[in-house]
């Protein structure tokens, strides 16, 4: 039995029109999927599967905490994530994902929606993922002032930009405009 085999579903197997399944989703599997964006967390994530005629409408709906690399001081940052994904699937020749309906092969009948979990938890992630002001790690915080220039007038840090010394003799050119 392989790693992901518990998040097998028989579509062609399904016995009624609609069909529950729950997965509870920690370090291990994180880590077995060995993802770019996190690997640990606990989240319960519930799949409702129903078919209607050759379409099958999932709705995964996931909510739990994973933890992320704080964009920083770099350390550990637990992030609380829910969110509702819709999908399709279809049976046909071969495998496709086609945006919004994936093909699996009607020969095979069966969709491993370990992947598909992993994506609809990181999509729920913040674009920014910061801790708390004054919750960072105080050293690497340090060394961020250092290296940083602060705009008074900006509560965000903004990176010093150092100026091409062959350009500075531009600065004090004026064009003269014709009158």
């Amino acid at each position: 039995m392989g790693r992901f085999d518990k998040f097998k579903i028989d579509l062609r197997g399904l016995k009624q029109s609609a069909f529950k399944v729950e997965y509870d989703l920690d370090n291990k599997f994180f880590e077995d999927i060995d993802g770019q964006e996190f690997q640990k967390g606990t989240v319960k994530a519930v799949v409702e599967v129903a078919c209607r005629r050759d379409v099958y409408d999932l709705t995964i709906t996931t909510a739990g905490t994973v933890v992320v690399q704080c964009d920083r001081c770099l350390d550990e940052l637990p992030i609380e994530v829910e969110a509702t994904n819709n999908m399709k699937v279809k049976l046909g020749e071969t495998y496709a994902d086609e945006g919004d309906v994936v093909v699996i092969p009607e020969n095979e009948g069966e969709i491993n929606l370990a992947w598909h979990l992993y994506e609809f938890i990181a999509l729920a992630l913040p674009t920014k993922r910061v801790h708390a002001p004054g919750k960072c790690n105080a050293e690497m915080s340090g060394k961020l002032q250092k290296y940083t220039r602060r705009d008074p007038d900006e509560e965000e840090f903004t990176e010093e930009r150092a100026t091409d010394p062959r350009w500075d003799g531009l600065k004090n050119l004026q064009i003269e405009e014709d009158n």
